[in-house]
């Protein structure tokens, strides 16, 4: 039977097998921990990407480019307090086969739209970030609470990230991000189900 035709307790279980299989990845998830970083979550390419790995049988980290770390503080919202973690990260990190890259939500309206070409209103969660990303199969998070249980974020379920499905998540993202993503990720899984980005989106 598919993964993503399984009861969602089983799904969950499935998920923590499937990225178990990438060593950097657990290995990165441990470390993060340590950092205590509030409201953080390992999120979207080095999460989903794993799975469609270990789907297709292709080597787990095959084609990931880096690990996105998020984390929530609105406190300080300098670049300088937000870089001070980002050192702190390097330091945790910097023996890995990896990049890991730390970013604060509670930052992100302040360079948004300069970058992407879209207004961004402030979020107010690291949750509310990963809701907005391109494509829903992308919205996924995970981390370890104090107790090292898996917590997982998903808000529209596991069954597209198993089912290599790409969803379009037309919300905040320009149609040009998630097209331009969707290009370089069938390139490297030609397997995808791609469906079209809604004509009344933007």
């Amino acid at each position: 039977m598919l993964i993503g035709r399984l009861p969602v307790d089983e799904q969950l279980d499935a998920l923590r097998g499937t990225l178990a299989r990438n060593e950097v990845l657990t290995e990165v998830l441990a470390r993060a921990a340590k950092l205590d970083l509030p409201g953080w979550y390992l999120t979207a390419g080095c999460v989903f990407q794993t799975v469609w790995n270990v789907v297709t049988g292709r080597p787990p980290t095959e084609g990931i480019k880096d690990y996105d770390l998020f984390y929530f503080d609105d406190a300080d919202l300098s670049w300088e307090a937000e870089n001070d973690v980002i050192q702190a990260g390097d330091n945790v990190f910097r023996d890995l086969p990896a990049v890991v890259e730390i970013r604060n939500e509670a930052r992100v309206h302040l360079w948004y739209e300069n970058h992407f070409g879209v207004p961004c209103a402030p979020y107010t969660s690291t949750e509310a970030a990963i809701d907005s990303f391109a494509a829903t199969t992308c919205c996924l998070g995970i981390r370890l609470d104090s107790d090292e249980r898996w917590r997982i974020y998903a808000p529209h379920g596991l069954a597209d990230v198993f089912n290599l499905v790409v969803r379009p998540n037309p919300v905040l993202a320009p149609r040009s991000v998630y097209e331009t993503k969707v290009r370089r990720w069938r390139e490297q899984w030609p397997e995808l189900t791609v469906l079209r980005w809604p004509e009344t989106g933007k």
